[in-house]
């Protein structure tokens, strides 16, 4: 029986790993492990997805904590090395643009294992971006690229990849959607804060391009707060964007509601129910695609395009005195229907497992 490896490490990669390894499962081909970097380790952040989706508890749990983006990725690259050579699997899987991604693929690549991306051939051209870099090395050393929207295909192409090694199969964060859909419910927060559903707004940020500077974090703040004075905000706050508010001292006004970070079956009923989402997380933006709900990315570029060209989401840069401007106008825009992109459809997953069962007897 092959082995594969599949390896999680931050929130978005369990959405992703989650209908790939059942899929996997249900074959009954493969001896399979799951294989947790412990990238993300706050518990709203990881753990709650293996309690609210039921997927198994990681095989290894690698607890490797934050650092620095070399920090982090060495000590990946150390610890999963190990592992691969203790018991060497025949593929490994890696998805998304996190650095677990790219440090597994390194240690694999070296073992002359072969490396599936899961998620390949996502481009924002940004190479100030940490994802970007991440994307494009990954793709580099991986043997088997899975796309989610034909341009990614393009992308590997220009970048010397053969059209043999690229499949597009589809968003297999999509297959988490269509399964778990109606288990989605943030009548909690929605309740709490006396909150119906479409009159309010989401909000999730925590680049550091938006964060890290003081002063456009308080401009961000204060064109958050112009918003809010008409329409409602629910903010679920990364780690990483409290503590700037906790270090600046941010005075948020009283309708920009902020919590810790929250479940996903909670997160994605807050999702669907938002008059709008405000933005710069890459997930969201296919998320909200999906959901048919306008998205404000906070970005001058995004490496899901189709997102814009085929959904409901629009960058706005990061000059926040236009966000109240762009608000207004999303919300003018009424009745509005977006279309889902090509095999959005929650069957990405089977579509690659088929490809890796007949594929296999190559490696």
């Amino acid at each position: 029986m092959k082995k594969i490896d599949l390896i999680v490490g931050a929130r978005p990669n369990f959405i992703k790993a989650f209908p790939v390894y059942n899929a996997l499962e249900n074959t009954g081909k493969f001896d399979l492990r799951l294989i947790n970097t412990g990238q993300h380790y706050d518990e709203n952040m990881a753990d709650i997805f293996f309690r609210q989706l039921k997927m198994k508890q990681p095989d290894i749990d690698l607890m490797v904590g934050s650092g620095t983006h070399a920090e982090q990725t060495g000590k990946i690259m150390t610890v999963i090395e190990k592992v691969f050579m203790q018991n060497k699997p025949d593929l490994v899987m890696v998805f998304g643009d996190v650095n677990s991604t790219v440090a597994t693929a390194l240690s694999a690549s070296k073992l002359h294992i072969p490396v599936a991306h899961i998620e390949a051939g996502l481009r924002s051209f940004d190479r100030n971006m940490p994802e970007e870099i991440n994307r494009v090395l990954t793709d580099q050393i991986s043997d088997l690229l899975f796309i989610t929207s034909p341009e990614a295909k393009d992308n590997l192409l220009k970048e010397g990849k053969k059209e043999s090694q690229i499949f597009f199969v589809g968003n297999t964060m999509i297959d988490s959607l269509v399964r778990f859909e109606e288990f989605f419910d943030g009548e909690r927060f929605q309740k709490k804060y006396n909150l119906k559903k479409k009159e309010f707004i989401l909000v999730t940020i925590h680049r550091p391009s938006n964060v890290d500077d003081p002063q456009k974090f308080n401009d961000l703040i204060h064109s958050l707060n112009q918003i809010s004075e008409k329409h409602p905000i629910i903010w679920p706050v990364h780690p990483r964007t409290k503590k700037m508010i906790n270090t600046n001292k941010v005075i948020l006004k009283p309708d920009v509601y902020t919590t810790d970070p929250i479940g996903y079956l909670e997160f994605m009923g807050l999702q669907k129910n938002a008059k709008m989402i405000i933005t710069d997380s890459g997930g969201v933006q296919e998320e909200s695609t999906y959901f048919n709900v306008p998205c404000l990315t906070l970005r001058e570029n995004t490496e899901r395009p189709i997102t814009i060209s085929n959904g409901s989401n629009k960058l706005v840069g990061v000059d926040y005195s236009k966000l109240s401007e762009f608000v207004m106008q999303a919300i003018n825009t009424k009745n509005i229907n977006y279309n889902i992109p090509d095999l959005w459809d929650g069957k990405a997953s089977k579509r690659l497992v088929k490809i890796i069962s007949n594929k296999f007897k190559n490696y």
